[in-house]
């Protein structure tokens, strides 16, 4: 399906739409709508205390459906809680998202002219949230879009499009929040389509096509000019495979810049865990294992459209990890971009392989910034659950500003540290570092250790761990969906404009 967003100046009770989604804070004497929707519920004759009477609260995400009957001409009005009487941004997404989620889901009723709206092939929602600043009508609109999205590339039946009327003065917000929507949808059916269709050859043709239809330069590596150029890991991780590996670089440029921030993604297409097998049931979610390398697609993609005033060069290593006859041992060692070797322990410890020819060769870049994202460890779920990525970096300060921006962005992630101690454990009798560590004790934090030792010297560097947040496996919430997230993608885009703006601190 498809999601599309306008903005209008005009009153939202005059809103032509299939529904009207207002929204209702909590108060100490029952729920209350915002000031927003005042005329709204005049033109319905809907006191508070009816909203408390059909059930509403006010609490976040929950929503209310109220019948209009010819009152206005939207046939239905849907009040969705918003918490608190000062929401921010986050509660405005999800709260947006939870709203047009209910509604262009299958079992939504959009009232009596929902039939109406389909033989049009679309459902039309209007939205009279709190959007009277930028910073909220961006997220009003971001959550709106991002709460429409729907996979559907397998479904045998379509459902029908959405289009959401934003009222609002804030044009250049939801200009904005339209560019990251577009960029996130573009990870999450990335994410989202089977493995079977998204071997590394496929990923890098839709990397392809993003840069012809965005103005960015691209190079594909395949697997003989992997060879040619020593990418090591890349290629080792590949080898069981029938399909074989690709790195792909995209470049964007700004005349204006002075600055330029090199993004890796791990992008694994399939991952078995290779010879050190996986169980099956931990293998049902693995088409998500290529969820870094789509985000610094994506992130690349909206910077271009947003012209932030940075140069950005991308990296995503692609392969499948996979057992066949040709696939890598447990106890090879492999010869990384720049000569470093690693001893391959486990086999299952493939994105740091892959990552760390990445990390070495981006030096020839000149990066004042480098970041990798990644679905590195299960040991980050572990940690931090699977909705909060961790940060780690080779400065302190620069982890806490780069968690800093994914809060303002609106993406939760929390600072973690690479404590010294734990280097020992990666090392090798026979090779310059092991892949893994024989204690598995702070999994999450000896990788990033391992990613480090390829950083190339005196590189800012910053490495986010997103293997819980990528890929969600419960029930939606909010603007998350059932499946990919399309995480990382925003805050990517904030650190570039931080970049670009001299917010981050020099190291």
């Amino acid at each position: 399906m498809t999601v599309t967003l306008h903005t209008s100046r005009s009153a939202p009770a005059t809103a032509d739409a299939d529904a009207l989604v207002i929204g209702v804070i909590q108060t100490p004497d029952g729920p209350r709508v915002t000031s927003d929707a005042g005329e709204i519920t005049a033109a319905l004759a809907l006191p508070d205390a009816q909203l408390a009477a059909l059930g509403a609260t006010g609490k976040a995400e929950e929503t209310s459906k109220i019948a209009t009957a010819g009152r206005l001409p939207a046939p239905l009005v849907v009040a969705v809680g918003l918490g608190s009487a000062e929401p921010g941004p986050e509660t405005l997404r999800r709260a947006a998202g939870a709203a047009v989620r209910e509604l262009v889901s299958s079992h939504s009723t959009l009232g009596h002219s929902r039939a109406e709206g389909e033989t049009r092939g679309q459902r039309r929602i209007a939205l009279a949230l709190p959007a009277g600043t930028a910073e909220q009508a961006e997220a009003v609109a971001l959550g709106a879009v991002l709460g429409g999205y729907s996979f559907r590339r397998y479904r045998a039946t379509p459902v029908a499009d959405a289009e959401i009327t934003l009222h609002t003065s804030q044009d250049a917000a939801a200009d904005r929040a339209r560019v990251l929507a577009e960029a996130i949808t573009l990870v999450r059916d990335l994410v989202n389509t089977p493995p079977a269709d998204m071997v590394p050859a496929d990923l890098a043709e839709a990397a392809t096509r993003v840069a012809a239809g965005t103005g960015l330069a691209v190079q594909v590596y395949d697997e003989h000019e992997l060879a040619k150029d020593g990418y090591g890991g890349i290629l080792a991780v590949g080898m069981g495979s029938v399909h074989p590996p690709r790195l792909v670089r995209i470049e964007y440029t700004h005349p204006e810049a002075s600055k330029t921030v090199v993004l890796a993604g791990k992008g694994i297409t399939f991952d078995s865990g290779g010879l050190s097998l996986k169980p099956s049931k931990s293998m049902e979610t693995m088409k998500c294992d290529m969820g870094g390398a789509a985000a610094v697609l994506a992130a690349i993609q909206a910077i271009a459209a947003l012209r932030t005033a940075v140069n950005v060069v991308g990296y995503m290593c692609l392969a499948e990890n996979m057992p066949g006859g040709g696939a890598q041992r447990p106890s090879d060692v492999i010869t990384i971009y720049g000569g470093k070797t690693v001893e391959v322990l486990n086999t299952d410890a493939e994105g740091r392989l892959v990552l760390a020819d990445a990390l070495a060769r981006s030096g020839s870049d000149a990066p004042d910034l480098l970041i990798d994202v990644a679905t590195l460890t299960g040991a980050q779920t572990v940690a931090l659950g699977n909705r909060v990525a961790g940060v780690m970096a080779n400065d302190d300060a620069l982890a806490a500003a780069v968690a800093d921006a994914a809060k303002r962005a609106g993406e939760a992630m929390w600072p973690m540290p690479l404590p010294e101690d734990l280097r020992k454990g990666l090392d090798s009798t026979v090779a310059d570092i092991a892949n893994v560590p024989a204690d598995r004790a702070g999994g999450m934090l000896v990788a990033g250790l391992f990613l480090k030792e390829f950083v190339p010297a005196g590189v800012r560097w910053v490495h986010l761990d997103i293997a819980g947040p990528s890929y969600n496996d419960g029930g939606a919430y909010g603007y998350t969906p059932k499946g990919g997230t399309g995480v990382a993608v925003r805050t990517l885009v904030q650190v570039a404009q931080d970049v670009a703006e001299g917010r981050l601190a020099e190291g």
